[in-house]
């Protein structure tokens, strides 16, 4: 019989700010600013927590220091994605945190049992096709086409979900990986997540009748009902039969040290004279410590966050705003 799945709706979320504007953002098309202050945006833009807009005078002045930059190093977070219909786990009231009880699997459980395994691809198969078809936003394809400047130096992102890279984007770091790809974790063998799909289809053939239950969640999964996954098998590696994996730094793993090296060398003075992180609490010390790289250096930060990111004290600029509302017009 086909599992029953849980669905955990949206809850409100409710962020402030001091010494802003209560004025619309220019995001209509994704916020529905009619309702009142405090309560959650409209279903598009659940994701999104609420935020009051930073005065015009205030935007221009982070725009125009901004500009000063010659070599920017730009980092990015969970939080430039949540347009794209991705959540990220930290926003008050709608990150996942907030809205659920649910928190990622960890290196050390998903190599350690067979049965966190299988759970871990049950769920993400089913979610499979709406994290594959999430589209990049105005944000990413900014980004992507200040590669033509010669004040774009480097992008490192946090984020799991390729859409940089489906922007356009190719003077890029992925910290963390990437959920569109897969690898044994015995022979280093590599294949698509689309192909691994099409694998795993044919394996739990009542699995692709079912429809994608509840949220997606940031990691690129959703939440089943506890047991469901007893009926769905794993599909082993090609090569080897070893253990197959998405290519993500799962928590409890390690950044891969080539990876953590270009990204000091690409945020070091001699690299760069200027750091944007867009979108990113620097909650994990994988991020932060490129932020702090920097400004030991004495690099100028800039930082566009809608809540608080444990880099504020280094920032020499910052401002709390969603990315989108500040990218398109650098």
């Amino acid at each position: 019989p086909i599992p029953h799945f849980l669905r955990i709706p949206p809850i409100p979320a409710v962020v402030s700010s001091l010494n802003h504007e209560s004025v619309p953002s220019p995001l209509t098309s994704l916020l529905d600013f009619r309702r009142p202050e405090g309560q959650m945006a409209s279903t598009a833009s659940r994701f999104v927590p609420s935020f009051t807009r930073p005065a015009e005078k205030v935007i221009r002045q982070f725009i125009r220091e901004l500009g000063s930059v010659d070599r920017l190093f730009v980092m990015t977070g969970a939080g430039i994605s949540t347009e794209s219909g991705i959540p990220d786990y930290r926003s008050a009231g709608v990150g996942q945190y907030a809205r659920t009880n649910h928190r990622p699997v960890t290196h050390q459980e998903f190599m350690g049992s067979q049965h966190t395994r299988q759970r871990f691809w049950a769920r993400n198969f089913l979610a499979w096709p709406r994290f594959r078809d999430a589209q990049p936003n105005e944000t990413h394809r900014t980004i992507a086409k200040w590669e033509r400047s010669d004040r774009f130096h480097w992008l490192v992102t946090q984020n799991v979900d390729g859409l940089h890279t489906k922007a356009g984007s190719n003077r890029l770091t992925e910290l963390h990986g990437c959920g569109h790809r897969v690898k044994c974790m015995e022979c280093d063998y590599t294949m698509s997540r689309e192909d691994l799909q099409s694998l795993l289809s044919s394996l739990n053939p009542l699995w692709t009748s079912m429809e994608s239950p509840g949220e997606l969640n940031p990691d690129g999964d959703v939440t089943i009902e506890e047991g469901a996954e007893k009926t769905f098998k794993l599909a082993d590696c090609p090569s080897c039969d070893g253990v197959l994996k998405t290519d993500v730094v799962f928590f409890g793993d390690n950044v891969p040290r080539s990876d953590v090296d270009l990204c000091y060398e690409k945020a070091s003075v001699e690299e760069s004279d200027g750091v944007l992180v867009l979108g990113s609490s620097l909650s994990v010390m994988s991020g932060y410590r490129f932020v702090h790289h920097a400004s030991l250096r004495n690099l100028p930060i800039f930082i566009v966050n809608i809540g608080p990111t444990r880099a504020d004290h280094l920032a020499t600029h910052r401002i709390h705003c969603i990315a989108s509302m500040i990218v398109p017009r650098i």
